[in-house]
């Protein structure tokens, strides 16, 4: 259904094409958006045009960050030791909230899927090998992948390379349900995944 306004419909169509966002809550926002003063909106067009404007991705872990490196990596807090390799950015986000991770991470920016032709060399897993061999003191890997084929046969591969190299390889443990998205499981579970996390 065409809306009243060619300028409404362009938002909503935008809107729309969000992850998780039908065309309902769609017009939801952009109806919510004219109630708002003009203050308002600019604060939030700024805010998203900073967004891809400023953020980059950490040179050495691929977190996203507006400085570099970012906050995490510059720490002298950190436990450097222990790395925790995730999938993408948000699982960051995740496992932070839990408070209970005070080593670094290194985001992965996908898993090896051999069905969607994505290899080991369409990841960073040679920027984490890199980073064991220039002595950044790495001790031991914690892999925090979804728990799904993909997400194995990545710890698989991860393993196989680090261990040789004198680094633990631990994973979380298996409190979560297979098939599940991190960003999806609630911070007690996550925590306990953390403490429960074994050799690989």
């Amino acid at each position: 259904m065409q809306l009243i306004s060619e300028t409404l419909e362009q938002a909503v169509e935008q809107l729309a094409r969000l992850p998780g966002m039908g065309r309902k809550s769609a017009q939801r926002i952009a109806m919510h958006l004219l109630k708002q003063n003009d203050e308002q909106v600019l604060r939030l067009s700024k805010a998203i045009a900073d967004l891809k404007k400023n953020i980059r991705y950490c040179s050495t872990c691929f977190n996203i960050t507006d400085q570099d490196p970012c906050p995490i990596c510059s720490s002298e807090k950190r436990n450097t030791g222990v790395v925790c390799v995730v999938e993408e950015p948000k699982d960051v986000y995740v496992i932070e909230r839990t408070r209970e991770f005070n080593g670094r991470y290194h985001v992965l920016g996908g898993v090896i899927s051999p069905l969607q032709n994505v290899g080991p060399d369409e990841i960073r897993v040679n920027e984490l090998i890199r980073r064991i061999r220039d002595g950044e003191g790495i001790k031991e890997l914690i892999l925090a992948l979804n728990p799904d084929a993909e997400g194995e046969a990545t710890g698989y591969y991860i393993n196989k390379l680090a261990q040789p190299m004198g680094v633990d390889v631990t994973r979380i443990a298996h409190g979560i349900p297979m098939g599940t998205d991190l960003e999806f499981i609630d911070d007690a579970t996550l925590t306990r995944a953390f403490a429960g996390r074994r050799n690989f």
